[in-house]
């Protein structure tokens, strides 16, 4: 100990004057330019929905009552199939790394499942486990893309995807949907708004904030369209199993080449919070995901992935199918409704359990302001559709009927007295 002071000198003195160098450099006395964060990271927006959600747990803290149609999290308990599971696996002591790709008998299960429900042939070994879908989309942009590629995406769509494509240096390029195509980017629309340098196009099947749901064919068409373009297909298929009218489908029927697909456990399987997705992804791609896996993150969570083997019993199965059945009941409670309010929802959603509204027309509000107005004078939270794009987004909000039909008809009476008192800016 003696020798390394002797060595070193004082340790205190020498931090000070670390200390004191530090704060040269970032004050720019020495002309070093230092920035205390990355650019791209100070670019990043905030996603609004958690700001107004925060601001509703703290009225109901303060003794306020919310009737939440904000966030995208199901009311509905983890199924009690899976959370069996996952306290036998605690109590087993299975909390030990998994191999980076994710569990094999789970890679597995998710291979049988696709087969059994879609009748679609997907080998385990293309399956990768990974920390939620938000894991599996990093994954898919960082084996895909450098800085300065474009990433075609649809506007509005899930606020993530172009955060994180910024915040990689990469750029989004948004293609406007509207009604006529039901909120989905089709492949005339991507080729009018294809530019260079597109190296992937992202899609949501069902789709959040709208919950449209592409067709078979028109997913067969963008793909055709990325691989003669050269680019990847990348298709988030988050909420599949959601879906009321559309058929359900998974652009896995088409030809895998340059087709990345994202699932998870978070929506239909009712797993939020235990952070487990997938990806199934071309063979090519596989091995190269995997060694950024275990740079990235290692493995996702032991005991959620023993807990998600249950996702598949038929006991969770039933659970869940009687869930989706329910959420049917809302969307046809909360729709019609809403449009007697004077929202404009042209389209019926097929599936998720969003519906996203223009404001009515007696509504001068910039939508932000509105879903700020409505939480903190009519206890009502609501997203402001600033989060999904820019195309009309300031007369846009999201609605989630996560909520049981009682709540939701409370949202509906208080929606419903808010504005008759009269709504300006």
């Amino acid at each position: 100990m003696c020798g390394f002071k002797a060595l070193v000198g004082d340790p205190g003195e020498q931090a000070r004057g670390d200390l004191a160098v530090l704060d040269r450099m970032h004050s720019g006395v020495e002309g070093i330019g230092h920035r205390r964060f990355a650019p791209r990271a100070e670019a990043v927006e905030p996603f609004h929905v958690m700001r107004l959600l925060a601001q509703a747990r703290d009225l109901e803290a303060a003794g306020r009552s919310i009737v939440h149609l904000e966030i995208g999290e199901p009311d509905f308990p983890t199924p009690s199939p899976i959370l069996v599971a996952g306290q036998r696996a605690l109590a087993a002591g299975q909390t030990h790394y998994t191999p980076a790709a994710g569990l094999p008998a789970l890679r597995q299960a998710i291979a049988d499942y696709y087969g059994q429900r879609y009748r679609v042939t997907v080998a385990p070994t293309r399956i990768l486990v990974t920390p939620g879908a938000s894991g599996a989309l990093q994954l898919v942009f960082a084996a895909l893309l450098e800085p300065g590629d474009r990433v075609l995406i649809g506007d509005p769509s899930y606020p993530c995807y172009r955060q994180v494509l910024r915040l990689m240096g990469v750029e989004p390029v948004a293609a406007p949907l509207g009604p006529e195509d039901d909120f989905q980017l089709t492949a005339a629309r991507a080729a009018a708004a294809w530019t260079p340098g597109i190296r992937a196009v992202v899609v949501a099947s069902p789709a959040n904030p709208t919950g449209s749901v592409l067709s078979a064919d028109t997913l067969a068409g963008l793909h055709a369209l990325c691989r003669a373009r050269g680019a990847a297909l990348i298709v988030d298929e988050i909420y599949q199993g959601l879906i009321y009218e559309a058929c359900d489908e998974t652009a896995l029927a088409l030809e895998s080449r340059d087709l990345y697909v994202i699932n998870s456990f978070s929506k239909y399987f009712g797993m939020t919070g235990w952070r487990v997705g997938w990806i199934a992804a071309p063979d090519a791609s596989v091995e190269l995901m995997e060694r950024l896996a275990q740079n990235l993150f290692i493995a996702t969570n032991t005991p959620a992935q023993h807990a998600a083997l249950a996702a598949f019993d038929a006991e969770t199965l039933a659970i869940i199918e009687e869930r989706r059945e329910t959420f049917r009941e809302r969307r046809d409670r909360l729709l019609p409704a809403l449009r007697e309010l004077g929202f404009v929802i042209p389209n019926r959603p097929a599936g998720a359990f969003y519906l996203y509204a223009g404001l009515p027309p007696q509504v001068t509000l910039d939508a932000m302001d509105f879903a700020t107005r409505l939480l903190t004078e009519a206890g009502v939270a609501v997203t402001p559709g600033q989060d999904f794009g820019a195309l009309a987004a300031g007369r846009h909000v999201r609605f989630a009927y996560t909520r049981d039909l009682h709540e939701l008809d409370e949202g509906i009476r208080r929606l419903g007295d808010y504005l008759s008192g009269g709504v300006s800016g």
